[in-house]
């Protein structure tokens, strides 16, 4: 057999089994097919696609795929908010309630980047320099590492570090909770958005007040003031920390105006405390009326 024909047979040997094993493969694939429900090819289309995983599910297929076995509501996707509830609830035919608006805030003002305990050099990641003996080399054992690691995880850039600690933009932040969970140090939570004003404390430190005035500017020293001035006992203190309870909060601000650290921050800022008005000076005592004079004497009296 002459090298072309060699060559001929090999290909049409491979042409077969390539016909054959694709027969099988299309076989099978009929004969196992697993149905997939028409409402989550839905559900994914009208998804965002961010695959964030802050719904608690393996990625945007998985949450469509849970919504339609009813492990899942309708709401749970923080990346597409109230507009993407409201149309997977149109497409299971339920009603999508009300969600509350949550935001990653960073518990830590960073007054303390620069105190250190050491100086480090090596990977510029929180995790890694958090597995270093006392845990990082910043001086407070509670505050922001500022080296990124929630940054690099935000599929939505909404945290970076700023002058040594994470910040979040609220208006791109979509409560993933991927910086959440990449903190080591777990000073990043979510708070919810309840009232016009919100109120936040961001400070992670347990230590007494003394421990904490030697490694931060503004810490928390557990003095009790807010929790004393809060009109709705918001505010109770645990292990020399202040702590909100978002569902009594108002958002009154009376707490952080009380604040002698000025720590505590509403809608983002520390407030300005306006002096208070000067009295005004006691009125003068009223002087004691004249006495009346004597009516003049006529005439007529004279004689």
């Amino acid at each position: 057999m002459s090298s072309m024909n060699l060559v001929l047979f090999g290909l049409a040997v491979m042409g077969g089994l390539g016909l054959l094993f694709g027969a099988v493969l299309a076989f099978a694939a009929r004969v196992f097919a697993v149905e997939v429900d028409p409402r989550e090819e839905a559900i994914v289309g009208c998804l965002p696609g961010a695959n964030c995983g802050g719904c608690g599910f393996p990625g945007c297929a998985g949450y469509a795929a849970a919504v339609v076995k009813g492990e899942a509501p309708v709401n749970r996707c923080a990346a597409g908010g109230a507009a993407v509830a409201a149309q997977i609830a149109e497409i299971m035919g339920v009603t999508a309630d009300a969600t509350v608006r949550n935001v990653a805030v960073v518990h830590c003002t960073g007054c303390g980047a620069n105190i250190k305990k050491y100086e480090y050099i090596g990977v510029d990641d929180c995790v890694a320099a958090a597995r270093l003996p006392g845990g990082g080399p910043l001086g407070c054992d509670y505050g922001c590492l500022g080296m990124g690691s929630c940054e690099k995880v935000c599929p939505f850039d909404a945290i970076h570090v700023i002058d040594g600690v994470a910040k979040v933009d609220e208006d791109k932040c979509k409560a993933c909770n991927q910086c959440v969970d990449i903190c080591p140090r777990h000073i990043i939570a979510l708070e919810p958005y309840k009232t016009k004003k919100h109120v936040s404390i961001p400070c992670s430190s347990k230590d007494k007040g003394p421990a904490v005035t030697k490694v931060c500017t503004n810490g928390c020293i557990g003095c009790s003031l807010c929790a004393k001035s809060c009109p709705k006992e918001a505010i109770t203190m645990v292990d020399n920390l202040a702590h909100i309870d978002y569902d009594k909060c108002i958002g009154c601000g009376i707490c952080a105006q009380k604040c002698p650290r000025k720590l505590i921050t509403v809608d983002g800022k520390v407030p300005v405390v306006k002096p208070a008005a000067p009295k005004a000076a006691p009125a003068a005592a009223a002087k004691p009326a004249a006495p009346a004079a004597e009516p003049a004497k006529t005439e007529t009296e004279d004689k």
